[in-house]
């Protein structure tokens, strides 16, 4: 009796949730249609460059002219928009009209692909752009974005809640950027790590130890960081240049992988930090869920009582997971100094530690829904950006906010509610 009520519970909030996207397809699709096809301009036709110029075989000399290997894709952009509307409005009444259907998320991850396509359509009328180059900064845009993400799953899954993300990326950016201009830029990227676990420490034992309310704690963090990194950039950067200075790890091509059009493009001429966050990801997926100690971690998380039950030390557990997100957490600070600019400014990660919070829910606390997580809103981030050469009609402060409204999309809902480990937040106290 009790398993078909709650199978009728779980029956009744998926067609519910169908509905809903339902109607956002046709709302998405009307808008494509009105604002985007309706609304295009100059010549009408929107060309994507699939390889930069620079690229070692986008053209080969053939006799007295050149042939490109991978010639660039274009589109009529009032054609492609109204398509674009007219598969948005069928997925969305399908959703309607079945009740046995159950929304996707690999469809509404294609019809967010659709319109975020559709808008570059609208936005490149009449232009060129260059779509290897934009989705190359989508990839490295979202690194730091995934190494706070991977933060917040390593503290999430032993059951402590990680605001103090943004803190840690920015305590770690100020500390490598210091350490990296005296003795060279890994030697700065180690300080950044160490001030990440730092960080996390106090973290945790503020939110183990004395179980202090661990959002209010990592707010805590996050506004001491801010206050005292900006107080000492004031006091000592500015008056020290030679201490703001530091070198940068810039890209490495990849041997022969790199070559490959468009694909060598974006996922093999990267900075160095994004071919660490992959394998990280890795390292971390294997850790969590092929390990002992990763059954461990996650038996923390859900239920503690029963794990310690079973001979497993819940503290040592969540302090480990704790300051190994912050380690993490640190070297994703390093990025946006050591990886970058090679230089700090003030508040410089921009609230990049809150998105990643998004990106870690986004990607069901999961290391690898995380990254890709972190990849849509490093698409949205690299949008903003280049879309200032195109002169479209939006304001640039508006183009600014886009990696913003898409955590706000995320964190409303419209991906499906995501469930959390059973003990997140809740201190542990031993029995």
């Amino acid at each position: 009796m009790v398993d078909t009520t709650v199978q009728a519970a779980e029956a009744a909030r998926g067609e519910r949730r169908a509905h809903r996207l339902g109607w956002f397809y046709i709302g998405l699709g009307l808008f494509v249609a009105l604002v985007f096809a309706s609304t295009v301009t100059g010549e009408g036709d929107s060309s994507f460059g699939m390889v930069l110029a620079r690229d070692r075989f986008a053209d080969f000399e053939i006799g007295l002219g050149s042939l490109r290997l991978l010639p660039s894709l274009v589109v009529p952009a009032a054609l492609t928009n109204f398509l674009i509307a007219a598969v948005m409005g069928f997925l969305g009444a399908r959703l309607l009209t079945k009740k046995a259907l159950k929304p996707s998320n690999l469809t509404l991850a294609l019809v967010i692909g659709l319109f975020l396509f559709a808008f570059l359509t609208w936005a490149a009328a009449g232009q060129s752009f260059n779509l290897a180059s934009m989705l190359r900064q989508s990839v490295l845009r979202s690194a730091p974005l995934t190494f706070g993400a991977l933060a917040g799953v390593l503290s999430e899954r032993v059951a402590v809640i990680n605001i103090a993300i943004e803190g840690m990326l920015l305590g770690g950016a100020f500390t490598g950027v210091i350490v990296g201009s005296l003795y060279g830029a890994w030697p700065g990227v180690l300080a950044a790590i160490i001030t990440g676990g730092l960080l996390a420490w106090v973290l945790a034992v503020l939110s183990i130890k004395y179980k202090v309310d661990q959002i209010i704690s990592g707010v805590v963090i996050n506004i001491f960081v801010l206050g005292l990194t900006s107080f000492l950039s004031v006091q000592i950067l500015t008056q020290n240049a030679d201490l703001n200075n530091s070198p940068r790890i810039g890209a490495w091509n990849v041997p022969f992988l790199s070559d490959i059009p468009f694909f060598g493009t974006i996922l093999f001429k990267q900075n160095l930090f994004v071919y660490i966050m992959f394998g990280l990801v890795a390292v971390t997926t294997y850790a969590l869920f092929f390990t002992r100690w990763g059954l461990r971690t996650r038996a923390v998380g859900e239920h503690p009582k029963a794990a310690d039950t079973l001979g497993v030390d819940v503290y040592r557990i969540r302090y480990i997971g704790v300051i190994l997100g912050g380690l993490v957490a640190g070297f994703g600070g390093a990025f946006f100094t050591i990886g970058q600019v090679g230089r700090f400014d003030e508040n410089m990660t921009g609230g990049r530690g809150y998105i990643a919070l998004a990106a870690m829910i986004f990607g069901r606390w999961h290391p690898v829904g995380a990254m890709s997580a972190a990849l849509v809103f490093g698409f949205s981030d690299a949008i903003a950006n280049k879309l200032g050469i195109l002169n479209t009609p939006i304001p640039s402060e508006f183009l600014a906010m886009a990696p913003y409204i898409a955590t706000l999309i995320v964190v409303a809902g419209v991906v499906g509610k995501s469930r959390p480990p059973a003990a997140d937040g809740i201190p542990y106290e031993k029995q």
